[in-house]
């Protein structure tokens, strides 16, 4: 009996994880956006400049795998364009490079001359966001009370002698 509990719980979690997992799922970046991942026609640093990166997202490779690659480099070996070392390649023409280290991340085509003309792409990868950044809310501003009065008055004390409360400017 307590197997099937444990089995019961197991299922439970293990469904509660994956939906989990596509609710908090990164970013996916098509590189190139519809030129794919080619020698021509795309400026990767200047496509890479417009987005932001976090460990999570994903990187997707879409190019002609007859023709090119994916090799992920060190920085060393990216400026010189030297894919002899690779820390991974990619030869399916549909590749999908999770990011799941901060820092920089370098890729090349390891066909000889493509990174020279410009297929290639590094991005620097930010931590995970922990979710919306909470946004300190002001509370009421008590306004100045008026001079008292010359003489003790019953009235002291009532609603319209209290003390005055304004908010402060709502949060964007």
């Amino acid at each position: 009996m307590a197997w099937i509990k444990s089995k019961s719980f197991f299922t439970s979690l293990m469904i509660l994880v994956a939906l989990l997992g596509v609710s908090v799922g990164g970013t996916v970046h098509k590189v190139g956006d519809s030129n794919g991942w080619t020698m021509m026609g795309v400026d990767y640093g200047s496509w890479a400049s417009s987005r932001t990166f976090q460990v999570g997202d994903s990187l997707v490779f879409e190019y002609n795998n007859e023709f090119h690659d994916v090799t992920q480099v060190t920085p060393h070996d990216f400026e010189l364009c030297d894919p002899s070392k690779p820390l991974a390649t990619y030869q399916t023409g549909s590749d999908t490079v999770t990011l799941t280290k901060p820092g920089f991340q370098h890729f090349i085509c390891g066909v000889p001359g493509h990174c020279d003309i410009g297929q290639k792409l590094d991005i620097l990868v930010f931590p995970a966001s922990l979710g919306p950044v909470a946004v300190p809310v002001p509370g009421p501003v008590r306004s100045p009370r008026s001079s008292p009065s010359p003489s003790p008055s019953p009235v002291a004390d009532s609603p319209t002698n209290a003390p005055q409360y304004q908010m402060g400017p709502s949060p964007l």
